[in-house]
């Protein structure tokens, strides 16, 4: 088999260097067979044959890929050995998402490695596959999805659509797995779309485009598309098929309101393009905020463009000094408050604003306001400014114009990835309106308990919640509220804590003030109880049945996605019917 460079060949080097022991055991007391409930795990007797790994590769023009862990030059059982300046490079660039865009397995979430071929553990430490995919294959047309999907049914094998591995909940990766890698569908095309619904300006980007790439061709043309805060998310994949907030979205609606069409290929093979006018408009309907890699693959999006728009940003930053007096604290805590309650005015003016609540500090990293001037930025948070002045709270602040929307966003700061675990509520405009006190509290309690609060606002009533299948508590929210406590990856104990304080501390507060609430599907909790109500509200019975319509044999599976409460994966990392 000619596999790519990089990447160790399939052999029983695979078993003996990349497979740790326990896996190995693991694989001697798993072999499942046809009538298996679970999808078939390397070491089953029904695992495919090395031939026909080999076979499979040729029908692909040499695309598939083994998986060697990326932390692997930091152990010394691994088919590639230690090497102290490869593993030292690695450890000063892990937390960037550059770090992880060009490898076909790594996930940005840390914890859904299973701490497997950890980099920052010792060199003697096992590095083995865990729950990193054991194959991925590098596809680029139509036809690569097709025999990607048929090898997978045919031989059983757990499928995962990843794209970037920029994925807060655990869908871009699974043991055992063959992922349909999409990172390379790189095409960008500019259209004159016409339609009942639509007349216009549209975009049509391949599965693997990123923000950054989709941002720069729509300005190459004098367009603006609706698109996330991180210049590096994939966009066609979970991004928009999870609804998508971001810097326009006041403005224009979610990255999911804007999708005019899809081209897919379904569990079956058969390649389709769903739009709202099409025979196959229900599966449009479910693309759109009804969660990524569960109804299709995707192979491209063509989405509405707007003519490009001047920007204003604003910034501000205070903290809470060193061993600061009870009346200090509590002035402080008052001054987030304030904010909350400024945020309606941020959204209702088509701004968006992205802020962090730490018990000793609070930034807001960005207010996005298309459309304004500096001085009508200025104006729009002057009154929280004048408040902080009358409370003698010190602030740095800072406002700036800019041409486009491109310029804005090349000039913001780059977020590390890979250091935190995540989970999040929809804050409803009623909560800051009526009980604000009580929504302050809530922050308080949680950054005084370790955790960090953050918020991204957005205002997207303006579309009917049924138009599409992105959540419909989406419409209701005026914020994005995340809860997140540091990765320790010297600690994994002190992960599986944090984890569940996560669910049963700090978003409980938030679930008492938000009941019957939901959360945003890319930064939701995935232990979340309540998950099918929460993450996609009153439309989860419908996406259902449009899935079993689809994908009748659940080829397509995500952790948290429409029917996976069908399937749960074991402790040693295999996926079974329940």
């Amino acid at each position: 088999m000619t596999m790519r460079k990089s990447h160790t060949s399939i052999s029983a080097l695979l078993l003996s260097s990349i497979y740790t022991s326990a896996d190995a055991a693991i694989f001697k007391n798993g072999g499942s067979g046809a009538e298996s409930p679970c999808r078939c795990f390397p070491g089953d007797t029904c695992w495919p044959a090395i031939d026909a790994w080999d076979a499979f590769n040729t029908s692909l023009g040499g695309k598939l890929i083994s998986t060697i862990p990326i932390g692997a030059p930091c152990h010394r059982n691994t088919a590639t050995g230690y090497n102290s300046d490869q593993c030292r490079n690695l450890q000063d660039l892990w937390f960037l998402p550059e770090t992880h865009l060009q490898s076909s397995s790594s996930t940005m979430a840390p914890f859904f490695t299973n701490n497997s071929c950890n980099p920052f553990s010792e060199p003697d430490t096992t590095c083995g596959l865990g729950n990193y995919v054991t194959y991925a294959v590098e596809a680029i047309d139509a036809a690569d999805y097709q025999k990607v999907l048929e090898f997978s049914s045919s031989h059983n094998i757990r499928l995962v659509i990843r794209n970037t591995g920029h994925d807060y909940n655990g869908k871009s990766t699974g043991a055992g797995g063959l992922a349909l890698w999409t990172h390379n569908l790189k095409s960008k095309e500019l259209k004159q779309y016409n339609s009942t619904n639509y007349s216009g300006a549209a975009l049509k980007f391949g599965a693997g485009v990123l923000g950054y790439e989709v941002s720069e061709f729509a300005d190459s043309h004098g367009l603006v598309v609706v698109g996330g805060n991180q210049p590096t998310l994939g966009f066609a994949g979970g991004y928009i098929q999870g609804g998508g907030h971001g810097p326009l979205a006041s403005k224009y609606g979610l990255a999911a309101d804007q999708v005019l069409e899809w081209d897919v290929v379904l569990a079956s093979g058969e390649t389709v393009t769903a739009s709202a006018s099409s025979a196959y408009a229900d599966l449009y309907w479910a693309l759109c905020g009804g969660g990524g890699g569960i109804f299709g693959a995707v192979l491209s999006v063509t989405v509405k463009a707007y003519p490009t728009i001047s920007f204003s940003t604003a910034s501000l930053t205070f903290v809470v000094p060193e061993n600061a007096s009870d009346a200090v604290v509590d002035a402080y805590f008052k001054a987030v408050g304030s904010f909350n309650q400024l945020v309606p005015s941020i959204n209702d003016a088509g701004a968006v604003a992205v802020w962090l609540v730490t018990a000793q500090a609070f930034v807001l990293s960005t207010v996005y306001a298309p459309g304004l001037d500096k001085k009508g930025v200025d104006t729009l948070l002057q009154l929280f400014l004048d408040e902080l002045d009358t409370s003698k709270i010190q602030y740095q602040y800072n406002s700036q114009e800019y041409s486009s929307f491109l310029e804005t966003f090349r000039a913001q700061v780059p977020v590390n990835i890979s250091n935190i675990n995540i989970g999040g509520r929809l804050i409803p405009r009623t909560l800051v309106e009526e009980n604000n006190e009580a929504l302050t509290a809530a922050i308080r309690n949680i950054t005084y308990s370790g955790a960090l609060f953050s918020g991204v606002s957005f205002n997207v009533s303006r579309h009917a919640p049924d138009s599409i299948a992105a959540n419909p508590y989406l419409r209701d929210a005026i914020f994005d509220a995340v809860v997140a406590t540091l990765f320790d990856y010297t600690n994994w104990e002190t992960n599986l804590q944090s984890i569940n304080a996560i669910t049963n501390v700090y978003l409980a507060q938030l679930k008492s003030l938000t009941p019957n609430g939901g959360a945003y599907l890319s930064e939701s909790d995935f232990q979340q109880p309540d998950w099918e109500l929460t993450l996609y509200g009153a439309h989860y019975d419908r996406l259902s049945q449009i899935k079993s319509k689809y994908d009748p044999d659940d080829l397509f599976y995500a952790l948290g996605g429409v029917g996976s409460e069908r399937w749960a994966q074991k402790s040693d990392g295999r996926l079974c019917k329940v």
